[in-house]
């Protein structure tokens, strides 16, 4: 069953409308019909949905069931990536809501060497988000990871502040001969709480980002003997959440 996340809320009757690139995709992709049945994602409740009226602009549609059970992870967690090349940043999005993110941060970290073109900034994020709702929608989540535009080193120290907890992934740690692991970190991460994991770019994070992180109360955390690439950490560590939580 389709699954689209509501742009305006279901009104006290029950009903709601659907238009913009969703409704074109009812009405037009899917080729669904009155009657036709779909799940409506309402401020991280998920309902099935029976469609009422197809118009010009979109469906109407009416809660028949629900709300269904919810598959977040019970742990909210942030990644914070120093912005990478290519299109790695897409692929973290879309890979991590599929793993259970809430939310994203790319960060220019010292070693980044893509710089943010400001200009264009607005439509990478925006395209960032329509990734993340996708990929929302494609593995039945009933929460859109946060995408948030890009912030300085300096202001990713700040904003860790809102967080319980806060970590960062460490090539020298891995290396060390009694590495900080992943699963004896998480033994003081409980539900409910905020956690936020910091990962460098290409060429990782340097020495003198890794010491304002734990003057700021960061945690080092090993992500195993092989370096990893700066899109395949976030991942691994969203796995391993995932085995501890879920």
């Amino acid at each position: 069953m389709q699954r689209y996340f509501l742009e305006t809320p279901f009104e006290e009757d029950g009903k709601a409308s659907i238009s913009g690139d969703d409704g074109k995709h009812i009405a037009k992709v899917m080729r669904m019909e009155v009657g036709d049945l779909i799940i409506a994602v309402d401020h991280g409740e998920a309902f099935i949905s029976e469609i009422t009226s197809i118009h010009s602009d979109g469906v109407s549609v009416s809660k028949k069931d629900g709300p269904l059970p919810t598959n977040e992870m019970q742990v909210n967690v942030t990644i914070a990536c120093g912005l990478p090349k290519g299109d790695k940043l897409d692929l973290i999005v879309q890979k991590g809501t599929e793993l259970g993110m809430h939310s994203v941060i790319p960060f220019e970290a010292e070693r980044s060497i893509v710089k943010w073109d400001a200009k264009k900034g607005d439509k990478k994020v925006e395209r960032l988000k329509k990734i993340a709702k996708e990929a929302a929608e494609q593995c039945h989540r009933t929460k859109i990871p946060v995408v948030s535009a890009p912030m300085s080193f300096k202001q990713l120290i700040q904003e860790s502040r809102n967080y319980d907890i806060r970590f960062f992934a460490d090539e020298e740690d891995a290396k060390g001969t009694d590495p900080n692991r992943i699963a004896d970190r998480l033994k003081n991460v409980y539900h409910k709480q905020t956690v936020l994991v910091v990962f460098g770019p290409e060429g990782g994070l340097s020495r003198k980002e890794a010491e304002e992180m734990r003057a700021a109360d960061f945690l080092s955390v090993s992500l195993g003997p092989r370096i990893l690439r700066t899109e395949t950490a976030p991942l691994y560590f969203l796995s391993a959440m995932s085995y501890e939580f879920e």
